[in-house]
């Protein structure tokens, strides 16, 4: 199988003051895609400065189909960087809450999710507002993820009420409730994902696996790709981080291959990984680091 290698740099970690809690996130990221750019491995050159801003990462990522790169600090501004390790804009909401997921994959839109408000706000490409939605006016019960749909609706699966909803923002009346328990065992679970991706919908399931439905919700298929948290899409391929390796699944003829991440590195520390065009976002506590694909 083909390897990931790094190209012999320093991983750049970032300390945390004890005090304040802050992470200098901005200037590692910057000081690494500097250094990244000048390698022989790597063609692009980062002529910018380094990034020298302080934030808090929170750890709510999203990567759009340019391989912008979006990042939420735990003050709940959005950030987006493009491949260099550039800051392009920075998005600061007028009101508080939590933003527990950005979707940057629409090539139209930017949603971003505050669970604890259960409202979802959409920003254009140059991150300004454009609307917002309360779920609650919408469906009733706790909605735990969320996602677009390409026909314009909203995905939203409500964890109170075990229902997976396809929701039309203008015809409400028109909203689409999937029932689960009338489809799937009756077992424990713990839903950490959602996304809608070449007209199937994706419900990834910690315990038991990925749940596939397709774009009116009827029920598919399960793949048991079990104790993850966060699963991609790249080309025909749904991927997934575990044991070190990058996993890709092809969704057509349903074969498998791994790319194994370089041995040096503390794959323990990676919470997970973004496939770009060209590079691969390995996500840990402490930063991001980018590896070239060889």
């Amino acid at each position: 199988m083909p390897f990931l290698t790094a190209i012999n740099l320093p991983y750049i970690t970032l300390k945390k003051n004890k005090k304040l809690g802050s992470v200098n996130w901005f200037f590692a990221f910057g000081l690494w895609l500097a250094v990244l750019g000048s390698s022989k491995a790597q063609t692009s050159v980062n002529q910018h400065d380094p990034l020298t801003d302080k934030v808090t990462f929170s750890g709510v990522v999203s990567l759009d189909r340019l391989d912008n790169i979006y990042l939420i600090d735990q003050k709940n501004n959005l950030h987006r960087y493009d491949t260099s390790g550039k800051l392009v804009t920075t998005f600061s909401p007028s009101v508080t809450g939590h933003i527990a997921l950005v979707e940057a994959w629409s090539t139209a839109k930017i949603l971003l999710f505050y669970d604890d408000q259960q409202t979802l706000t959409f920003l254009d490409r140059f991150l300004a507002p454009i609307s917002a939605v309360r779920l609650s006016d919408q469906v009733d019960g706790i909605i735990k993820m969320t996602s677009l749909a390409s026909d314009n609706k909203i995905w939203a699966f409500n964890e109170s009420k075990f229902n997976l909803y396809k929701i039309d923002l203008q015809f409400p009346e028109a909203t689409r409730t999937i029932p689960l328990d009338l489809v799937l065992p009756k077992q424990q679970y713990d839903i950490r994902f959602l996304r809608e991706y070449q007209n199937k919908v994706f419900l990834l399931d910690k315990l038991s696996g990925v749940y596939v439905f397709d774009d009116l919700g009827n029920y598919q298929k399960r793949l048991p790709f079990t104790g993850l948290t966060y699963i991609g899409f790249r080309g025909d391929e749904l991927y997934y981080f575990a044991n070190n390796q990058v996993h890709f699944f092809h969704l057509y003829t349903l074969q498998e291959r791994t790319i194994d991440l370089p041995s040096a590195l503390n794959s323990s520390t990676f919470k997970q990984v973004l496939v770009g065009e060209s590079k691969f976002y390995l996500i840990s506590d402490s930063g991001i680091q980018v590896l070239p694909f060889k």
